[in-house]
């Protein structure tokens, strides 16, 4: 197999290291180039196009942190993937300021090393098609990882344009798997502010009893098992956004706190007494009735009100059905580069059938169906290749009022949903001939 076209620097003292990775990026089909120190990568880099740098850390005379910043000043499209056997939280966040891709720990495996070197080069593929759309051009549809052309897309889209380039507080409520982190990161990265850290906090997904120490940090002996000082999300996402996902499920003790945070503009680290100043832009996000909640004593009202200075709605899928065939085919090509190595088409009737769907699961749900239909297809994905649930749920409330010919239509569709696509089996259950079947199709 002929190697990709692709060239990797790696940078690391440690000659182990350097030739395991080259070995694991060799049987993957990359090719790569090895450095002992940041003085050689740097000759390297000017004598040779590079595709992905990959770099240790600490390392003799100059370490890997600067090496990161004078790529980022002299080669800011180069995408940059740190290794390193010293893990730790402020490690990680300094990293992943710093503008690298990915940051993967000592030992590691080939999967993962190949996991990580592939992210880059499908985002770059993923650009380069989309870019590539000439009369339906996917990229007028988009707003940063936001797809999609309906009315009830730009309603929210139009507020983040309003916001994006001040830090008011903004609150953004959505169902289960509408995008609402997307939204966050719209805000974030489309404004003057992208170059400054953004942290994304999922509440509900850390224990209740560590969540106030993992916002606001501690001091080494604030409690059991502080065996040094940590700085805590709040901290690492100064100057820039925080995101708080699942606000609702954070308990009333740090409601109290967040609720200083919002008012005095600084924190204390849990043992401590010194404040610390904080510019930070809050974003909060929910999938449950915060009002309902506040009812129930379960939601300070004060902290409400603050947290909602400015509130975004974010569309469910059953309301923006218009957008469904951009999303699928966004995750059409996500897909068919990572499991077939190229991009993947689907038929007409299939796509109409995605696009009857009721989707309870919003955006999350389509895109596990798309990943699931492109792992079982053949070449293309067909009516067959979509799961048997999907295709009795169809949602046709929509055409009751509709001309009879798309009534006609919509009840085709649903029974060559219903056989897998097969044109003769509906054919007999329409009690019409196949040829007959095959014009309408057409």
């Amino acid at each position: 197999m002929s190697l990709h076209k692709e060239n990797i620097l790696i940078v690391d003292d440690d000659v182990n290291i350097l030739e395991l990775i080259q070995r694991h990026l060799q049987s993957l089909n990359y090719h790569s180039y090895k450095a002992i120190s940041v003085k050689e990568a740097i000759q390297i880099l000017k004598d040779t196009k590079i595709d992905l740098l990959i770099t240790d850390l600490r390392m003799p005379e100059v370490d890997g942190f600067q090496l990161i910043k004078y790529v980022s000043e002299h080669y800011p499209e180069l995408p940059k993937l740190v290794v390193t056997g010293y893990p730790s939280l402020n490690e990680a966040l300094n990293v992943m300021k710093s503008g690298a891709i990915d940051y993967l720990v000592k030992p590691f495996t080939k999967e993962e090393l190949r996991a990580a070197v592939l992210k880059p080069f499908k985002e770059r593929e993923a650009k380069k098609f989309i870019g590539g759309k000439s009369q339906n051009n996917i990229l007028s549809k988009t707003y940063g990882d936001l797809i999609g052309n309906s009315k009830a897309l730009k309603r929210a889209t139009e507020i983040v344009e309003r916001v994006k380039n001040n830090k008011a507080t903004i609150f953004i409520y959505g169902e289960s798997g509408t995008g609402k982190e997307l939204i966050a990161r719209a805000i974030h990265y489309k404004g003057k502010f992208a170059r400054a850290p953004f942290v994304a906090v999922n509440c509900a997904a850390i224990p209740d009893n560590l969540l106030e120490s993992e916002l606001f940090g501690y001091v080494k002996g604030a409690f059991t098992g502080a065996d040094n000082n940590r700085i805590g999300f709040f901290q690492a996402a100064n100057n820039g956004t925080i995101f708080l996902d699942e606000i609702g499920s954070a308990s009333l003790a740090v409601q109290a706190r967040l609720l200083r945070v919002l008012q005095e503009k600084e924190v204390t680290r849990i043992g401590s007494q010194k404040i610390e100043k904080l510019d930070v832009r809050i974003i909060s996000a929910t999938n449950v009735n915060l009002e309902e909640l506040i009812e129930k004593k379960l939601f300070r009202e004060d902290l409400f009100y603050r947290l909602t200075v400015v509130h975004i709605n974010v569309p469910p899928l059953r309301e923006r059905k218009s957008d469904i065939p951009l999303l699928v085919e966004k995750f059409l090509f996500k897909y068919g580069v990572e499991y077939k190595d190229k991009y993947v088409k689907i038929s007409q009737e299939a796509m109409e059938v995605l696009k009857r769907g009721h989707w309870p699961g919003n955006i999350r749900e389509l895109e596990n169906i798309i990943q699931q239909a492109v792992i079982m297809c053949e070449r293309n994905v067909e009516i067959k290749d979509l799961p048997e649930q999907l295709k009795y749920k169809i949602d046709f409330s929509s055409s009751a009022l509709l001309p009879l010919k798309d009534v006609e239509k919509n009840h085709i569709i649903k029974v060559l949903a219903a056989t897998n696509n097969n044109k003769s089996k509906a054919a007999e259950i329409l009690q019409i001939d196949r040829k007959t079947l095959g014009k309408k199709i057409q």
